[in-house]
């Protein structure tokens, strides 16, 4: 009996998301946060063949090929940047200085296909809207700006004060979502009697009122509680 069409739109595109989310998962997460040339090329590639293998009937196995193709291409480009990294140039390309000690370089800029406004937006987006606050603009090969600024306009830190905080730890989430944490609780030498205690200390009589509780390495707790 020859299956419904519907049912095989369902199965290559249950196959198709399958698929996908297994590519991603061994490309890893600098194919959603940083994005290079080819990284971006691939990422349209993979999701393109995706769609077109949810809707294909008659032969799945091709556009599934070559999803599986494409994903080992980026795969083995990745392995071949990290253990050579003098090929990195080639596969991702280079940072380029579009301005540096008060001077612009016109021709790093048309290098880098960068507009003018471009870049002018690019540092008010990183809160620079005057050019002389900037020593250097590095265009990144991911299409970032990152921006040195001139020693005046920089942030002060402890470092010119002469002063050595002590360092700083993440906190831990022990409630989440009004559900206790075990396991970040116990981590930090914890257990359900103490957290119990610093609730009724803080005037909260049941887990489910607090929307987030962080614990810091002090052991100081740290509620939100759900808005009224």
């Amino acid at each position: 009996m020859e299956m419904p069409e519907i049912t095989k739109v369902i199965l290559t595109s249950l196959l198709s998301a399958a698929v996908l989310f297994l590519i991603a998962k061994v490309l890893g997460h600098k194919q959603v946060a940083q994005l290079d040339f080819f990284d971006y090329i691939t990422g349209i590639t993979i999701g393109s063949i995706a769609a077109e293998l949810a809707t294909e009937l008659e032969e799945p196995m091709k556009p599934l090929t070559a999803m599986i193709v494409y994903g080992t291409i980026a795969i083995t480009l990745s392995i071949i940047s990290s253990k050579l990294p003098r090929t990195r140039k080639y596969i991702n390309g280079t940072p380029t200085i579009i301005m540096d000690n008060g001077k612009l370089y016109r021709s790093n800029m048309k290098k880098a296909k960068l507009e003018l406004s471009e870049f002018m937006m690019m540092c008010r987006q990183l809160g620079y809207f005057n050019l002389n606050d900037i020593q250097t603009a590095v265009f990144e090969y991911n299409g970032r700006l990152s921006i040195l600024p001139v020693s005046e306009k920089r942030p002060m830190n402890p470092a010119d004060m002469s002063l050595s905080p002590e360092p700083e730890y993440i906190c831990a989430e022990v409630i989440m979502d009004g559900s206790i944490m075990g396991e970040n609780l116990h981590r930090m030498g914890l257990d359900d009697k103490w957290l119990s205690k610093q609730l009724a200390a803080q005037g909260c009589k049941n887990p489910k009122e607090i929307f987030l509780g962080v614990c810091d390495r002090n052991n100081k707790l740290t509620l939100f509680r759900y808005e009224k």
